[in-house]
Order: C-alpha cells, then sequence, then structure tokens
C-alpha cells in the first residue's frame, strides 16, 4: 500500500479578511478523503495549511513523510474554497513544484483545477480530479499501486503528450452513510480551540449533513457537488458530532452544507434524535427564505439546538432576484426573518450588489431592506462570476486578464457593471458602516432600557455607532461623486 500525503491549497493568512475574523475551520473535505485512503489500507498524514505562514513549509513534511503521493484535495465544503482565489492557486502550484522535486506522484482535487485543469497540469500535476473525488480517488490509487492503466477510471484528466486526457465524469455518490467519519484524528485541534477561545469565547467545529444543491441560482458555481441533493441519515449526523464531542469538547458546529436539512423530514428527524440523545450544542446554518417558511421548520430547527441562520438574501430588489433565478420574494425574506426573530434564532444575510441590470434604484432597495430588518451578521460581496454558471457566460465578453479575486476582499468587478468597479468598493464599505452604525444605536437604546444586562461588548459596539455614522457620511459623499454611469 502507499504512502500518501494530504494537503490542500487554503491559507488562512493569505486571505486577509478571513484571518482577521479568526474563525478557521479544519479542511473537512480533505481529511475525509484522508479517511477513505485510510479505509483502502493506505498509510496517511495531514499537512494542513489553514494556520501556515507559506507554501513553502511543505518541503519539511515532504522531508519527514517521505510520501509516494501528495493529494493535494481542496475543502469542497467551505465557500471559501469554491471562491478560486489567486493567491491559493499560486500556492498549490508552489506545493506541487515542491512535491514534483521530492519525486511524489501529485493529484490534485479542487473546484479550481477542475475548472481550470490544463493549468494545474502545466504546473506538473500527474492528475486532477473533477468533481465529487473520494472514490475517483480510492480507484486511482488502487490502479497507480497495482499498475492497472488509469484510461478507465472515470472522473480524472491528465496529460499525455501535449494533449490533456478528460474521462466521463462518476456519478455522484448516494450512500454517503457509506463513507466513515473524516480523519479528524489527523488535524490539530489544540491550534483551532486556541484561536477560537482566543477571540470568540467557544470552539466551533465543522460538518457537513448533505452534498449538493439542486436549486439554480445562476451566478453559484458547483463544480464539485454539483446540483443533486444528497443527505446523510440524521443518525449517521449525530454520530459524528457525539464522536467530536467525545473527541474535542466543542461548544458550536457550523453545518456548511450549501442548504441544510432540504430533504423532507429530515430536520424534524434530526430534532426527535437531538433530543432523545441528550446531546446539548449550538449550530449555525446556510439555508434558504422558502424552505424555512414551510411548516414546523424553524421549530424542529430550535429542538436540535440551532443559534444562527444565514439567508441568501442577496437582494432588495424583486427584480434583481427574478434575474439571479433565485426562486424567492422579498415577502418571504421579511417574514422569514421576523419569525426567526420571534423564535429566539439569530438571523444573517447574505447581500450581493453588482449584478447585471442592478441600478441605484435596486441598490437603495437593498439597502432599505437591510435596515428595516436588521440581521444580525451581513455578509456583503459583489457578483463574481465564476465558470460553469450561466452568469460566468452572460458577462464572459466582458472578461479580461483577471477573472479571478486575489484573496476575499477583493471585491474587483470583473465585468461591465452599471458603476465602475471604485463604487462598488466604496458602496461595500459605506453600506458595512450604516448597519454598523445602526446597530450600534439599538444597542444604545437597549443599554437606556436594561442598563443592568449591558456587557463589554455590547457598550463596544454602542460607542462604536458614532464612529460608524461619521464614516459612512463620508463614504456617501464619495459615493456621489462615483455615481456615473460606466
Amino acid at each position: 500500500m502507499a504512502n500518501v500525503l494530504f494537503t490542500h491549497s487554503y491559507f488562512y493568512k493569505l486571505d486577509p479578511k478571513q484571518w482577521r475574523t479568526k474563525q478557521p475551520y479544519p479542511p473537512l473535505a480533505t481529511i475525509l478523503a484522508a479517511a477513505v485512503a485510510r479505509n483502502d489500507g493506505h498509510e496517511v498524514a495531514l499537512f494542513d495549511t489553514n494556520l501556515r505562514d507559506d507554501p513553502d513549509e511543505l518541503k519539511g513534511a515532504l522531508k519527514i513523510a517521505s510520501p509516494d503521493y501528495l493529494v493535494l484535495y481542496d475543502d469542497g465544503f467551505n465557500y471559501l474554497s469554491k471562491m478560486c482565489l489567486t493567491n491559493m492557486r499560486q500556492a498549490a502550484f508552489r506545493m506541487i513544484g515542491a512535491a514534483k522535486k521530492a519525486g511524489c506522484t501529485v493529484i490534485v482535487s479542487s473546484s479550481d483545477a477542475t475548472d481550470h485543469t490544463a493549468k494545474y497540469l502545466g504546473q506538473g500535476a500527474d492528475f486532477v480530479i473533477q468533481g465529487e473525488g473520494e472514490v475517483t480517488l480510492s480507484h486511482l490509487l488502487h490502479a497507480l499501486e497495482s499498475g492497472q492503466g488509469t484510461y478507465g477510471i472515470e472522473g480524472i484528466a491528465f496529460a499525455e503528450g501535449s494533449e490533456i486526457r478528460q474521462a466521463p465524469a462518476r456519478p455522484v455518490w448516494r450512500d454517503l452513510d457509506s463513507l466513515p467519519l473524516p480523519a479528524w484524528d489527523l488535524v490539530d485541534m489544540e491550534s483551532y480551540r486556541n484561536i477560537w477561545m482566543r477571540h470568540h469565547g467557544y470552539f466551533s467545529l465543522n460538518i457537513a449533513t448533505t452534498r449538493g444543491c439542486p436549486f439554480k441560482c445562476n451566478w453559484c458555481a458547483k463544480p464539485i457537488y454539483g446540483t443533486r441533493y444528497t443527505s446523510r441519515s440524521p443518525e449517521n449526523v449525530l454520530r459524528e458530532i457525539q464522536w467530536l464531542m467525545d473527541l474535542a469538547s466543542p461548544d458550536h458546529f457550523w453545518m456548511c452544507d450549501d442548504i441544510f436539512g432540504l430533504k423532507p423530514g429530515w430536520v424534524q428527524e434530526f430534532g426527535t434524535k437531538v433530543k432523545a440523545s441528550g446531546l446539548r450544542f449550538r449550530y449555525k446554518i446556510q439555508s434558504r427564505v422558502d424552505l424555512l417558511l414551510q411548516e414546523n421548520t424553524i421549530d424542529a430547527l430550535l429542538q436540535s439546538g440551532v443559534e444562527t441562520v444565514w439567508m441568501g438574501a442577496e437582494s432588495g430588489s424583486q427584480k434583481i432576484l427574478d434575474a439571479m433565478d433565485k426562486g424567492t420574494t422579498i415577502n418571504q425574506i421579511y417574514a422569514a426573518t421576523r419569525l426567526l426573530r420571534l423564535k429566539g434564532v439569530r438571523v444573517a444575510f447574505f447581500l450581493q450588489f453588482g449584478y447585471l441590470g442592478e441600478t441605484q434604484e435596486d441598490i437603495d432597495a437593498t439597502i432599505r431592506m437591510l435596515l428595516e430588518l436588521m440581521p444580525d451578521e451581513v455578509g456583503i460581496s459583489v457578483s463574481y462570476p465564476l465558470p460553469g454558471t450561466v452568469f460566468y457566460e452572460n458577462v464572459r465578453h466582458h472578461l479580461k486578464e483577471k477573472r479571478n479575486w486575489t484573496d476575499s476582499n477583493d471585491l474587483a468587478m470583473m465585468f461591465q457593471g452599471t458603476f465602475q468597479g471604485e463604487y462598488y468598493r466604496k458602496l461595500h464599505q459605506y453600506v458595512h458602516s450604516l448597519y454598523r452604525s445602526h446597530r450600534g444605536i439599538l444597542v444604545l437604546k437597549k443599554l437606556i432600557r436594561h442598563p443592568w444586562r449591558f456587557t463589554f461588548k455590547d457598550l463596544k459596539s454602542g460607542l462604536g455607532s458614532f464612529y460608524f455614522a461619521a464614516q459612512s457620511y463620508t463614504l456617501n459623499k464619495k459615493l456621489s461623486k462615483l455615481k456615473l454611469p460606466t
């Protein structure tokens, strides 16, 4: 059997915005692939890049492990990996080069490598796994170790001379319960715990209960798990939660599914089983407003410990939601937010500016919705075209040499929007400042009504409202000067 070193290409420290938040999660898909390889009898190790400073640190790990194979397997459950940032691409190329110099066969599985297979093969990768990777990797390692040919293996691409051989896609794996639990024992849990506890006072770990998303939002890329929605059973998920609580005692979980609990009855069954188990934990999810409004969904989520729900609100303009093929309505955003609040669940919004055809009136409608509903958290971005999406094809003729963001705070407009690119950067800052100033005002009102309940965090937020109000005023002035159509 083979000696396999697993790694991935996401470095939090090469993504300054994400590193400032200090909310790192272990590379879930990477350690799941490692568990599958270990079940096949291979010797596995992990070089976790998340908290590393530099991709050249891999060289030391290669000397220690002396692997036959380097498997660069990105965490397809993490939206940061799905963004295909060029900082991480360059890190991947450097690690591929180091592994080739060390005499390794290099296998890559990532969203970016699926989209840009030729680039990765051109940097020295021997094989690129396209799409869902565990079963493909298992077959590939077996074929290489046994001396069999690789031509009949679905889901791989490799270079043959100047040509790229691309096999047919592998069907998605339906029986997720048959996969082993991720190789959590390979993760340096204490490094993650220390960061979480120091900056947030609790420790959170990530779990995936599903794969894929069947909805057709036309800007959303799905290069790894696609549009087929597959669920683990509630019992299987609960077994992993129990195992993690025994191993690492986390206080909180991020259910990192694109859509949590879409399968009819799943959330209700999960809530019942969590209650019967006696386990107590908090968690956050990503969901859709129409799903949250279905009968008993929020109550069942509460029963199992949900604390925060992130919703893809995206825009306060129905025209833009329809253009995105979002399949939701503004009324549903308002209704779901108010219902979650009524039940005591924290609400968080993803918002997106700059979509094709968005006007100043649409932008104003989004800001108005944000200030009226005042979610507990907000993530703001600008429209970002990724290969494989309808949106990408619609703007492809606008794209020039730069086609990916450097890091998650790049926010470059890579297509012809309504306004110039600098307008959207300032808009991003303005909306954040306006939101924080309004949240601070709400906190000050709470302090006045209930002064005995305030915390240092509340006081900081309340006093910060004056700073953010001044900042938003200044940014609004700058926006007015930039508000000239391109």
